[in-house]
């Protein structure tokens, strides 16, 4: 997994936390206006299907050829899946429900492709939704091991960096 892809996925954690007492940067009203111009999310709903497809669409845009667009995917809905789950009044249990009711119909989800020019197109995302007919709590969980993997990563490439750097103070 690619180092910028956790990053991408980081940047979203920070950006949908909705605390009304954080101001500024880090809220999803912030991060949409400069996903989307003229957005007006006013539901929970709203900002975490808007948010989804900005992920989509930074992650599609994300210059890492090695990654398929169905893993691009999976990351997302893994993300999506997490938010969903932490919401206190979340009313739905399977992602499907929540696509179906909230994403679909969202206007940016229109302008993401339905052909195959791009890693990420409406029918990958469809298949891997489908095929993920588990409870939203259940995929929420596979989030935490994603997310452990991300800080491992990032963990290994800061001793790589020590031990490159020591290597040369050395020298």
């Amino acid at each position: 997994m690619a180092s910028n892809v956790c990053d991408i996925i980081s940047v979203a954690d920070k950006y949908v936390v909705d605390d009304p007492n954080s101001l500024g940067e880090y809220n999803s009203t912030y991060l949409l206006n400069i996903a989307f111009s003229g957005n007006d999310c006013s539901s929970d709903d709203q900002k975490l299907s808007s948010v989804f497809i900005a992920l989509l669409t930074l992650l599609n845009n994300n210059n890492n050829e090695n990654l398929e667009g169905d893993k691009l995917v999976e990351y997302a809905i893994l993300w999506l899946s997490y938010k969903l789950n932490q919401k206190k009044e979340n009313e739905m249990t399977k992602l499907n429900d929540f696509y179906t009711n909230n994403v679909v119909n969202n206007c940016y989800y229109q302008k993401i492709n339905a052909g195959s020019d791009n890693k990420i197109n409406k029918n990958v995302i469809q298949k891997k939704i489908e095929s993920m007919d588990i409870d939203i709590k259940d995929i929420s969980n596979f989030y935490d091991a994603f997310k452990s993997l991300c800080n491992i990563q990032n963990i290994s490439i800061l001793i790589k960096f020590n031990v490159i750097f020591c290597s040369n103070s050395y020298k």
